[in-house]
């Protein structure tokens, strides 16, 4: 078993004995996912520790993306309980990059690949993409990779 998923697990444990009511219910989706995940496909398999991040950046991805849909219907204690959640995944996710150093990798990876014009995009985005695994949003990336091509 990966070690993100053993610390997921022992972190339930502790939120599930300490009563901490959005820290169980986050945790518990997080795992239900995990395993969903593994069994979905022709086999079944276990995750690494990388399929975790990328399924965990997933998930706070929907979190945020629901706290500023409620928040827009006027539902705040609904995005409020959102973000409380994505919070919790947040805590199992690498440290985002900075905007200076993500700008930095993507220069890096301009010179690297010799790309020139918006053309290129793809290119680069597809040599900068295993340097940022899961350290920044795809969104983020594509508008320094978009902005450093104009």
């Amino acid at each position: 078993m990966s070690e993100l998923k053993d610390r997921l697990k022992n972190d339930l444990t502790t939120a599930i004995k300490a009563r901490d009511t959005v820290r169980t219910g986050t945790l518990r989706m997080v795992i239900a996912a995990i395993s969903t995940e593994e069994a979905s496909g022709a086999t079944q398999r276990s995750l690494d520790d990388d399929e975790i991040v990328k399924l965990l950046t997933r998930e706070a991805k929907k979190r945020r993306e629901a706290a500023e849909a409620f928040e827009k219907g006027g539902r705040a204690d609904q995005a409020a309980a959102e973000r409380a959640e994505n919070e919790v995944i947040s805590e199992y996710l690498p440290a985002q990059l900075s905007d200076e150093e993500l700008a930095q990798l993507v220069t890096a990876a301009i010179a690297e690949t010799g790309a020139e014009g918006p053309r290129a995009m793809g290119q680069v985005m597809k040599a900068v993409g295993p340097r940022v695994a899961g350290r920044a949003e795809g969104s983020r990336v594509a508008a320094e990779v978009k902005r450093q091509l104009a």
